[in-house]
């Protein structure tokens, strides 16, 4: 009888044993997408940039997908360096953000109070509600910079709550 079982466990493994090298040789040569049906850009390959009038190390854009002054949907990553954070303003339309590393510190009004903020971590869903004044970026004492994926429909126009000053503030 334990003959009987041993044999049956050796027919059941002998399959599974014979098609690992293939398997294994598989997953190493396995083909890439095709780029007309499945896009993927590697963190590498996004092109980061500094708009215009901001200081260095202070916010990054990498557009994903179309961009905000185009007619519909865009998709984007800001990268907030630490001690940096947007003046008051807001935009004509709904915007839908994700943190994807680090940690945003966000809030709403038209007059800059940083204190006023809260925490978003990685992982977080934040609304922009069309037309409604607020700020974010990252406290001065933050490790990290604060990666967010953000998406909409432009054109947008960035609208500052206080006119004549800077897009951005230093704490």
């Amino acid at each position: 009888m334990e003959r009987l079982i041993a044999t049956r466990r050796e027919l059941l493994l002998a399959p599974l044993l014979a098609a690992l090298p293939s398997a294994l040789a598989a997953d190493r040569a396995a083909a890439a997408p095709d780029p007309s049906m499945t896009i993927v850009k590697l963190p590498n390959e996004l092109t980061w940039s500094k708009p215009p009038d901001f200081p260095e190390n202070s916010v990054e854009s990498a557009n994903l997908w179309s961009n905000t002054s185009a007619p519909g949907l865009y998709y984007y990553l800001v990268k907030w360096h630490p001690g940096y954070m947007s003046a008051p303003h807001w935009y004509e339309e709904d915007r839908y953000c994700v943190v994807v590393s680090g940690t945003w510190w966000v809030t709403s009004g038209d007059k800059f109070d940083p204190d006023s903020t809260v925490p978003a971590p990685a992982g977080s869903f934040v609304r922009r509600v069309a037309r409604t004044p607020h700020y974010d970026g990252v406290k001065k004492d933050g490790k990290e910079p604060a990666i967010i994926a953000i998406c909409g429909m432009g054109p947008i126009t960035f609208h500052n709550a206080e006119p004549g000053t800077p897009g951005w503030r230093k704490l």
